[in-house]
């Protein structure tokens, strides 16, 4: 879910505008999970960019606080979100943890790496959302850790329905700066794509593991 139509369009647009999202229709990128792909994106470039960085960071600061209440922690997933969750806690001045997709072999052997108490208030802030496998994972060891977990807040998500549906499997809120339909509405208006290549962009997320533009 979107927190609103506008800062849905005004993130796709700047996100295209530093190539986070790059659109390839007709030469699909390959992730690492084999899928072929006509977009790719990178929303960690987003921290290279200081205006849109502060867009970002105030943004999801904002509308977190309206839709959840201010937490007592803000949790970022290991690595992507690492740095702009840092920067929200920063803007909303909460203590800031951050969790590994596992516990680390050595040392004390932390899953999640800083200072939290149980029965604290969390959100958690992601970079991106794909099928969630990754960042219900890090609610989970949230959980496993005794806080209540008050929901989740990303940049960016595909908008897959198995993603959906495994964040309604797990019970877990989910809004995002911008999604994928906002993304192919703010593209088409804005010059990136024309029709034909909307049209095997929405093929793509209809059925992405399956999809092969050849």
């Amino acid at each position: 879910m979107i927190f609103n139509k506008n800062t849905a369009k005004k993130t796709a647009e700047v996100l295209l505008h530093i190539n986070a999202i790059k659109l390839s229709p007709n030469a699909p990128f390959t992730w690492a999970s084999g899928w072929k792909s006509p977009i790719y994106c990178d929303n960690r470039l987003v921290l290279s960019h200081p205006m849109i960085r502060n867009y970002v960071k105030t943004e999801i600061a904002k509308n977190l606080e309206n839709v959840y209440g201010k937490p007592d922690v803000i949790a970022g997933v290991a690595t992507g979100a690492i740095g702009i969750g840092a920067l929200v806690a920063n803007e909303l001045g909460l203590p800031f943890v951050y969790v590994r997709p596992e516990a680390k072999k050595h040392g004390r052997q932390n899953q999640i790496e800083g200072h939290l108490e149980k029965g604290q208030n969390v959100v958690v802030v992601e970079d991106l959302i794909s099928t969630g496998k990754s960042s219900l994972n890090a609610v989970r060891a949230l959980k496993k850790a005794s806080v209540n977990v008050k929901g989740m807040v990303a940049i960016f998500s595909y908008g897959f329905e198995l993603a959906k549906a495994n964040f309604a499997s797990d019970n877990v809120n989910l809004y995002t700066l911008s999604n994928y339909h906002c993304l192919l509405e703010q593209a088409l208006d804005t010059g990136f794509i024309n029709q034909k290549e909307l049209e095997v962009l929405s093929n793509w997320n209809s059925n992405p593991s399956q999809w092969d533009n050849q």
